[in-house]
């Protein structure tokens, strides 16, 4: 029995993502024009226990981990299924339109971290433990953007069951901070019940072993291997010798 028949028999929260009956968004419509989003919207997506969306910007990376962590019930600006934070209402409405087939039996739990709402996060954290008197969250704002986060990987939001969802977590982490991140991954997949969804930029990232590999592109959304990756062959190639890229963009 291969690892995905071995997922389906596991009580993952989310086992797929298809089209819901109901749903209103006109196949005209962004972000069904995006073809990795039609594709799923057409196709469905299987999730195991960690798959992992890598792809250029506007490729819908970052629209499709936003609307299954929407559709789970976990808040849009990050956080989890109780978090109430808001600053400006940008997401899609594809959340809406999306059936989310849950594992039974499977924790209902989650947290959403996305790069580009992390500052709002951490500010309401430390407004609610400020307001908690028994909290036991550290004020995260006298930390740097990357100390922050390994902070909040040290909380106990991600010691249980559930489904983790990641948006490009790899902005303001270094070298080691990444590695760091991936063995915390890889000891959450561990987890009979935890589920890893991540759309990332970072070769670093995109390693994290046993995950499912999806690459985005104009073609739609497919599998592949990581030493396959762009991305990958673009860093391989720049590191090798940088003036074959920076001579195209410096005058």
């Amino acid at each position: 029995m291969g690892d995905v028949d071995a997922d389906w028999l596991r009580q993952l929260p989310v086992r797929r993502v298809e089209r819901s009956p109901y749903a209103a968004l006109r196949p005209d419509a962004w972000p069904l024009t995006i073809p990795a989003v039609a594709q799923v919207m057409r196709d469905g997506l299987d999730l195991g226990t960690a798959t992992v969306l890598v792809g250029d910007n506007g490729t819908g990376k970052s629209t499709l981990v936003e609307a299954i962590a929407m559709a789970y019930g976990l808040n849009a600006e990050g956080g989890s299924t109780g978090a109430r934070h808001r600053t400006h209402d940008t997401e899609s409405g594809l959340w809406d339109d999306l059936r989310l087939v849950r594992g039974a039996g499977s924790s209902k739990w989650g947290y959403f971290v996305r790069a580009e709402t992390m500052h709002g996060l951490l500010m309401y954290l430390d407004t609610t433990r400020r307001e908690s008197p028994g909290s036991r969250d550290p004020e995260f704002h006298v930390r740097s953007h990357g100390e922050s986060f390994v902070t909040l990987l040290s909380t106990g939001r991600f010691a249980g069951d559930g489904l983790f969802v990641w948006d490009e977590p790899e902005a303001g982490l270094s070298f080691p901070a990444q590695l760091h991140l991936v063995a915390e991954l890889a000891q959450m997949m561990a987890r009979p019940r935890t589920q890893v969804l991540l759309a990332t930029h970072s070769p670093i990232l995109a390693a994290l072993p046993g995950a499912t590999v999806l690459e985005l592109s104009e073609s739609g959304i497919a599998p592949v291997e990581w030493r396959d990756l762009e991305v990958v062959d673009h860093y391989r190639r720049f590191l090798e010798a940088p003036e074959r890229y920076l001579r195209h963009v410096i005058d």
